[in-house]
């Protein structure tokens, strides 16, 4: 039995021109195909791109009051409070321990990317890196990427901050 060759008749050079073209288009594709599934992997895994929605509030007295109607259903409520035209975002929710918490919509390492946290169930979710952290540790632990606490007073029916305090947060909006 013989076979014959594909390439009788051919130069060596065109021969060898073919298979380098060939080399570089299947190079090309699967670069292509590699660039695909980054894209198609952040944004299947990554975080959200920005901020949740939030409500304005406004300060009386030096001191911003929230009532606990308002926030007591176990789901993060979000606010801002603007000044210098800047504005200071925080969230506050009912733990499943039944503490009223308050934080930053922003921590330490990630603040820069200006997304801030989601809520999962009993989680808040930081909507760049994707670390999880407990409602039962908002307002307990701090540094790193935990939501930056908010210093907050709970009376029989509101939740109060005082100004001084949401201005702790500004460089974490600036």
């Amino acid at each position: 039995m013989s076979y014959q060759c594909c390439c009788r008749g051919k130069s060596k050079e065109n021969v060898m021109r073919r298979g380098v073209g060939l080399k570089a288009t299947l190079a090309g594709l699967i670069f292509s195909a590699i660039i695909v599934g980054i894209m198609v992997s952040a944004f299947a895994f990554g975080g959200k791109n920005s901020f949740e929605a939030s409500q304005a509030v406004q300060a009386s007295g030096g001191v911003v009051k929230i009532p606990l109607a308002q926030v007591n259903d176990g789901a993060a409520h979000y606010f801002h409070y603007t000044v210098r035209g800047r504005d200071i975002r925080f969230f506050v929710l009912k733990s499943s321990d039944g503490i009223i918490r308050a934080a930053f919509d922003a921590c330490d390492v990630c603040y820069k990317e200006k997304k801030g946290y989601s809520q999962e169930g009993d989680f808040m979710i930081c909507n760049n890196c994707r670390n999880k952290f407990p409602s039962t540790k908002i307002n307990v632990l701090k540094g790193g990427c935990n939501p930056a606490p908010l210093e907050k007073t709970v009376s029989a029916s509101t939740l109060i901050i005082k100004v001084q305090d949401i201005l702790k947060g500004e460089t974490y909006f600036s």
